[in-house]
């Protein structure tokens, strides 16, 4: 399956030359949607590679949540699991080679690791997710994925009842965040970290559902262990918590759908139709690559599957 450059060459490469070491699909991803896209083709026969660094966005994450049959799986044992439904298909392997370069030629696309490996494919799978960025507040890495959080939907019944921060640089997010945790507590309080003031629409809003707020940048958090209890600002005042959630800035985690050339949406995902089809032939997407929100574990690994689908379907009609 591993071509040398020196063999093949990189300008002038045939889809002849290369056949008989030609994978199905070459899946760049660990995650949800990848797995769950390497369990489909394996049980459609196909001659698959997914590679992984091992560096997941949610390695920061205690337990998961929202998943039918895994609900409260910590990401380590979810793709613990995964590997070993996926190792019953032999034609699928792992790789933990970090993939460093992509180029797409008429029929196939080639994939070099940090190895100096080559490899060519029939089909690409991106599902490399995304990276965030935190809002910046001195401490907030020791905070998140243990009492600071991006999503009401996967901890937000931890901390039903509770008196939590909504920390956010942008209203339009700050009031999403307000709407839909007011399900889960009364005790909010909105902080804009300096970045902002709030419209006086909002702060209407937020008085009749007496929600408190502040203005004021953050100078620091406080708390033992990861658990989040004191929140103080610039003005000397301090807000007693004992959680909150926040809103990341969101980026692709891999500039290989750019590099190909793929269409992105306005969010910044790579534009894909139902099936993860993306505007380059041959090269698909799934999970938080192509879809930036609603960022779940389950929405990804479905998200995975219909590529998958998508995959098998195009390889079996070029086939016939």
């Amino acid at each position: 399956m591993i071509c040398s450059k020196s063999e093949y060459g990189r300008k002038n490469l045939s889809f002849r030359k290369v056949a008989d070491d030609m994978l199905d699909c070459i899946i760049i991803g660990g995650g949800p949607a990848g797995l769950s896209a390497a369990l489909v083709l394996g049980r459609a026969r196909r001659k698959v590679i997914l590679f992984d660094d091992e560096r997941p966005r949610n390695a920061v994450t205690r337990e998961s949540h929202g998943f039918i049959t895994r609900d409260g799986t910590t990401p380590a044992e979810f793709r613990q699991l995964a590997h070993q439904d996926i190792r019953k298909y032999t034609s699928v392997e792992f790789r933990t080679e970090r993939v460093t370069d992509t180029i797409r030629h008429t029929d196939f696309v080639e994939v070099t690791t940090s190895r100096g490996a080559v490899y060519h494919t029939r089909k690409l799978l991106l599902a490399t997710g995304l990276k965030e960025v935190l809002p910046d507040i001195p401490g907030i890495q020791d905070y998140y994925g243990r009492s600071l959080f991006s999503c009401p939907y996967c901890d937000g019944w931890e901390r039903r009842d509770q008196p939590l921060a909504i920390i956010s640089d942008d209203e339009v997010q700050a009031r999403h965040l307000v709407v839909v945790l007011w399900n889960w507590s009364r005790q909010l309080l909105v902080c804009t970290n300096g970045k902002y003031a709030l419209s006086l629409e909002f702060k209407e809003a937020l008085r009749r559902k007496n929600i408190t707020f502040n203005e004021h940048p953050i100078i620091n958090l406080a708390g033992h262990g990861g658990q989040l209890e004191r929140i103080r600002f610039s003005s000397h005042e301090e807000a007693i918590l004992s959680g909150g959630f926040i809103t990341p800035e969101w980026f692709q985690s891999s500039k290989f759908g750019e590099s190909l050339g793929c269409a992105k949406s306005q969010s910044g995902g790579i534009v894909t139709d139902e099936y993860g089809r993306t505007s380059i032939p041959h090269v698909y997407a799934a999970g938080d690559t192509s879809l930036i929100s609603p960022s779940q574990v389950i929405i990804a690994a479905g998200e995975g599957s219909r590529a998958a689908i998508g995959i098998n379907t195009d390889l079996a009609h070029e086939e016939f």
